[in-house]
């Protein structure tokens, strides 16, 4: 059995991607940020869908139409493939923990 508050590093000069499950029509990862943030003019621009969820912390989304959403604990969303969108903030004093779901 795994937990997925278990193992976060320390020290967090990047932001930490793990893959948690990965098959050929999904994948499954852990990120966990403090503080970090896409820079201003990058863009994921995804092949697959995703689905996120914010387990801990608190995040802001920006999305190429302008949109904005400010997530906390529980909040989750589907980002449709190619929608592009970026990580404005992340809470600085404390772990922000998501669960991505990628998927075709």
């Amino acid at each position: 059995m795994q937990n997925l508050f278990a193992d976060i590093p320390v020290d967090l000069p990047d932001e930490c991607f793990e893959t948690l499950v990965k098959t050929g029509a999904v994948h499954i990862e852990r990120i966990v940020s403090r503080g970090h943030a896409s820079p201003d003019d990058a863009w994921y621009d995804q092949d697959r869908s995703e689905w996120v969820l914010l387990a801990q912390g608190a995040a802001r989304l920006v999305f190429d139409d302008g949109r904005e959403v400010h997530m906390g604990p529980g909040d989750w969303l589907e980002i449709p493939a190619h929608q592009k969108h970026r990580v404005a903030w992340t809470d600085p004093t404390r772990e922000t923990v998501w669960l991505a779901v990628h998927y075709l």
